[in-house]
């Protein structure tokens, strides 16, 4: 097998690639003046390939991840296995109002045409239970970073408490605190608007401890910021960001930043700055127990 990514995953592949045993090698990509995409492959492929692409902005990527996919097929490529830390268009999985595309399904059927298996991280499911019904490929494994979360949150901080960021985070982040040993609560939010959120902390003694938000996902960064705000004034010494996803929309960075948060972190799921903790082991082991090697 190999190992194949565009070049703006490419550190990130080549990390995966290395825990697998694997050689990496890049699809390249380059564009024509009316912005169509013209993708060229190594020349030899084997029958088994992974393909490691992250789908943060997603639209560009997936028309090319589409027609590496085709092409891989037309060298005989018999099964692709693809790695995408994180998972796009899974949010909108029902129709709210008449004409409304459910583009869950729609997105899913078309990134089920590019690979025979996938493998994603903590993808955004909330009215289904399997990642299988949104994507309708041989094996569609959803893994969870929480693990990975935990044990790096552990070796930083020894007077941690994780803090959810609403209801609907409870189940994640018990499983954050669990593998870091520490106490967790969980916040109330009450959702005003697309931007204006109010969160209501629960009773603790937050006195001189080091408060650690997260999530799957940073977006907007309003929830956080608004939760960070309460802990600072309830007298935490450190409030900290921890999220699988650093999706972080235009002003988010700057938002938390203003909102007393000392540091945010986040796994190499899409590439920024905060990225701290490696999935290629988290993902390698996936792939292992797929049997395909």
């Amino acid at each position: 097998m190999v190992v194949l990514s565009f070049e703006n995953y490419q550190a990130e592949a080549e990390n995966l690639a290395a825990a697998l045993g694997l050689q990496h090698q890049t699809i390249e990509r380059r564009h024509f003046p009316d912005g169509e995409s013209l993708i060229e492959l190594p020349s030899e492929l084997p029958e088994t390939i992974i393909i490691c692409q992250t789908l943060n902005f997603p639209n560009e990527k997936l028309i090319d991840l589409y027609i590496a996919a085709k092409a891989a097929r037309q060298q005989n490529v018999s099964k692709i296995i693809l790695v995408a830390p994180y998972l796009c268009y899974m949010r909108q999985d029902k129709a709210f109002h008449p004409g409304q595309a459910v583009s869950q399904k729609i997105i899913g059927d078309l990134i089920a045409q590019c690979c025979d298996h996938l493998i994603t991280v903590d993808p955004h499911l909330h009215r289904i239970k399997t990642l299988d019904e949104a994507i309708p490929t041989k094996n569609a494994v959803s893994l969870t970073a929480a693990g990975e979360l935990g044990n790096f949150i552990s070796k930083r901080y020894q007077d941690a408490v994780f803090v959810g960021p609403d209801e609907e985070s409870e189940q994640w982040v018990s499983v954050v605190a669990k593998s870091a040993d520490c106490d967790f609560v969980v916040a109330a939010k009450n959702r005003m608007g697309d931007r204006s959120v109010k969160v209501t902390l629960p009773k603790y003694d937050w006195k001189n401890k080091t408060a650690v938000l997260v999530d799957d996902v940073i977006s907007s960064g309003h929830t956080m910021a608004e939760a960070a705000k309460s802990l600072h004034n309830y007298g935490c010494s450190k409030v900290v960001a921890l999220c699988s996803h650093a999706l972080l929309a235009p002003g988010a960075e700057k938002l938390l930043a203003e909102s007393h948060i000392a540091e945010l972190i986040s796994t190499d799921s899409i590439p920024h700055k905060s990225n701290e903790i490696s999935l290629a082991n988290l993902l390698a082991r996936a792939i292992a127990d797929l049997g395909v090697f």
